[in-house]
């Protein structure tokens, strides 16, 4: 069911205190980790464009509001001593809202290719660790009156559907809700009770006797895995052939999760570097939607035919041939009682067919490849796999990782968006594009619901696609391909 976006004068239902664990999980300590090799940052940007300029200080005071209400906007990453858990969050008793709300102008033409040429730059900055991980920055002087936000979030906070649900926490579902309370808005800095204070045990021995809390839990978390031996040892007495072909099943299924990618797969996007293009488009939603269904396929079905489609044309231009391409997926996990403020996502990769075949037949054939990884017996275990590699030596955890993302062509991701109207400061939301971030791939590509829109967004590592016009243009004619299908 489709969540309507936040009235003003709470968080979306759902977003309480309790629904942010206090400890990072094993995919958001991975996220974490793999930062070692600025390549793999792992940055969420997302860009709203607003019908006109929202009220700055209505803006600045509905942030201070819902940061006081979501723990995660005023917490900063500490890691346990010795690594003897995963790292934690903390609250920041220096938190200044006015660091993580900045205000520019859009240079001339005014256009969104202007606004997103000021992203691509926030897209692979790294962040500053001792503060909380995301930064808003409000974009004045759109042609026609607009503007827009850059949104700019670590991975290690959420996941795009959990971002998502953030993102409803902000908005209101009228342009001028009723006035609120003021809440925390007395001057920029805003002080947050710390977890650090001076008084009882000092942080260092209170970290060490969460980080044994925390191992204690998942010790009985594993003993209670252990607990089910016996019932796995009875099915294999019952039916030995079919329960060792399901343990056969399940440690390939890994081991294809895991395994290096080695090269690239396209001939004409081969190197990776550290710079950034952004580019956008949109298409229609419902048209969209009629696409997918007359092939009696579903939307993602429809999307990952418009990414080959556009990929296929892209090396066509460039005079090169290329049978497939490697992808990485993301698998969303999350069910309705999982903490908002973690991640629950597995990646998956695979072999994306661009060959020249009709929109109707890719969608079809890439629908089933898509729902066959989902079907992975390993695609459930990713924490623990995240677990088992956070506990090797950093170093040889993002090398690891390393072999497996430098190999991937493009990130290819789907995630709703809001589906009614939505407002902030005044000013009402009229598009919404997300850039996923590559983390080693030549390209990202998001397709985020808005209303009646659906928003392209793009990634582009500039060391990999020399051409990033180029790249979107052809993507865009495979996102026309595939409407042209739906509409004969």
């Amino acid at each position: 069911m489709p969540v309507r976006p936040a009235s003003a004068s709470v968080p979306s239902p759902g977003l309480t205190a309790d629904r942010f664990r206090k400890r990072l999980n094993e995919s958001d300590t991975l996220l974490w980790n793999i930062e070692r090799d600025p390549t793999l940052r792992t940055t969420i940007v997302a860009v709203a464009v607003f019908d006109r300029v929202p009220d700055w200080d209505r803006l600045r005071d509905r942030l201070l509001d819902v940061s006081a209400a979501i723990p995660r906007l005023r917490q900063r990453v500490v890691a346990a001593p010795m690594r003897l858990a995963n790292p934690h969050w903390i609250d920041d008793d220096r938190f200044d809202v006015d660091y993580h709300l900045r205000r520019a102008v859009v240079p001339p033409p005014g256009d969104l290719d202007a606004v997103l040429a000021m992203a691509a730059p926030m897209a692979m900055a790294a962040f500053d660790k001792e503060r909380p991980l995301w930064e808003f920055t409000l974009v004045e002087g759109l042609t026609g009156g607009r503007a827009a936000l850059i949104e700019k979030m670590h991975h290690s906070v959420t996941d795009g559907v959990g971002g998502m649900l953030l993102a409803r926490a902000i908005v209101d579902d009228v342009r001028n809700p009723r006035r609120r309370a003021a809440s925390r808005r007395e001057g920029a800095v805003v002080p947050v009770p710390s977890t650090s204070s001076s008084r009882g045990p000092s942080p260092y021995l209170t970290s060490i006797a969460d980080a044994m809390v925390e191992n204690a839990r998942v010790a009985l978390s594993s003993a209670r895995l252990g607990a089910a031996i016996p019932r796995w040892t009875a099915s294999a007495l019952r039916d030995p052939v079919h329960t060792a072909a399901a343990a056969v099943r399940g440690v390939r299924s890994v081991g294809r999760m895991l395994r290096p990618a080695g090269a690239p797969l396209s001939p004409a996007m081969r190197g990776r570097g550290m710079s950034r293009r952004l580019e956008a488009f949109d298409v229609s939603l419902p048209e969209m939607l009629a696409a997918a269904h007359a092939a009696g396929a579903t939307l993602n079905d429809a999307f990952l035919a418009a990414v080959a489609e556009g990929m296929r044309r892209y090396h066509v231009r460039h005079g090169v041939t290329a049978e497939s391409l490697r992808v990485t997926m993301p698998v969303n996990l999350r069910r309705d009682d999982d903490p908002v403020g973690n991640n629950r996502f597995t990646p998956v990769r695979f072999a994306l067919p661009i060959t020249d075949e009709a929109p109707v037949d890719q969608m079809h054939r890439l629908g089933e490849i898509a729902r066959r990884w989902r079907r992975e017996p390993a695609v459930p275990l990713s924490d623990i796999i995240a677990g088992a590699l956070n506990r090797l030596p950093v170093v040889a955890t993002t090398s690891l990782f390393g072999t497996m993302l430098k190999g991937v062509d493009l990130v290819a991701t789907n995630v709703p968006g809001l589906t009614g109207r939505a407002y902030l400061a005044g000013a009402e939301a009229i598009a919404h594009y997300a850039f996923p971030p590559p983390s080693g791939a030549a390209c990202g590509i998001a397709f985020l619901s808005h209303r009646d829109r659906g928003c392209v967004g793009i990634t582009i590592d500039t060391a990999a696609v020399h051409d990033p016009d180029v790249l979107r243009d052809c993507v865009h004619d495979g996102f026309r391909a595939v409407l042209a299908a739906g509409s004969q």
